[in-house]
């Protein structure tokens, strides 16, 4: 392969990732007219259009995502090999793509990856923040943290945390609203309830206790919200009772803007896991960092206040 096939193929892979032009130019440290100019020469090399072009917008046509989803991730393979050469055999370096949850990974992440980067100086970390469940491989993350991501056939999990989801409610609210004895009295509260971002369905209240009873909760509805964040914020804010994730309850916890209700009465969220691709060849930087993250996300106590006993 020539050196100038090769420039125009990582100018439309990289153009491909970030969607633009501009995003692509500035990862590969050319200006946005070369990249497009770069990806131009390999349509007409080709004899195909690539990309639907606008002002606002980039988009693959049918032959662009065709020849994307052949060439992505060999092409990716191909340039973690050659800087791994170029860096040192084995030594991590690169841009390091990481999808987190936005309150997991603003506020318990984010606080381990200084040491990370003190210590692999040639790894960039490149941190996108989306309460979606992102698809590793066709969007090119080399690592997700998250929960619930389908576990499909090339894909690792190494688990961080079980997460226990637990009621709550504001002070306020419970002087008006006294808790309830037991989940029954639950049908006399208002409740925040939660729309699943892979469904569009609103969560059932599902609750269990220690001795193995479950069952299904009814509240009176007062909002539904898509994102545990905005409930949380939404209950220490008097609104209603909600169901939330430790994560996203434990600060409000603790600084007594929620107490929590029916502490014998809970549910389970799916682990909170590391995720990464399972190719034969792990990439240095990938390895690194998986173990950084596990190490440093045990030792700070986090999985036991997730999932208290």
């Amino acid at each position: 392969m020539s050196t100038e096939l090769a420039s125009h193929l990582d100018a439309f892979v990289t153009s491909a990732d970030e969607g633009s032009f501009s995003a692509a130019a500035r990862r590969l440290g050319h200006t946005p007219a070369a990249a497009s100019k770069s990806v131009a020469q390999l349509e007409n090399r080709l004899g195909v259009r690539l990309f639907q072009r606008s002002t606002r917008s980039l988009a693959l046509t049918t032959d662009g995502e065709r020849l994307y989803a052949q060439v992505r991730l060999p092409w990716r393979e191909i340039g973690d090999a050659l800087t791994d050469l170029h860096q040192g055999a084995g030594k991590p370096a690169g841009s390091l793509k990481v999808s987190l949850a936005h309150t997991v990974g603003r506020d318990y992440v984010l606080p381990l990856l200084a040491g990370f980067a003190a210590s692999y100086p040639d790894v960039v970390l490149d941190l996108r923040f989306d309460n979606r469940q992102v698809d590793l491989v066709a969007e090119g993350f080399d690592v997700a943290i998250g929960g619930g991501i389908e576990l499909t056939e090339g894909l690792v999990a190494r688990e961080l945390a079980r997460v226990r989801i637990v009621l709550a409610a504001a002070p306020g609210y419970l002087r008006a609203y006294p808790a309830p004895a037991d989940p029954g009295g639950l049908a006399r509260h208002g409740g925040l309830l939660r729309r699943s971002l892979a469904t569009g369905r609103v969560l059932p209240w599902t609750l269990r206790n220690r001795a193995g009873q479950e069952m299904v909760a009814s509240v009176r509805p007062v909002a539904v919200l898509d994102d545990p964040e905005a409930i949380a914020r939404a209950a220490a804010c008097g609104m209603g009772m909600a169901m939330l994730p430790m994560p996203h309850a434990l600060p409000l916890l603790d600084s007594g803007a929620l107490v929590q209700v029916l502490p014998d009465w809970y549910a389970e969220a799916k682990p909170l896991s590391i995720y990464y691709s399972s190719r034969k060849l792990v990439p240095a930087k990938v390895r690194v960092f998986v173990d950084h993250v596990l190490a440093r996300f045990r030792a700070s106590g986090h999985p036991a206040r997730f999932n208290p006993s």
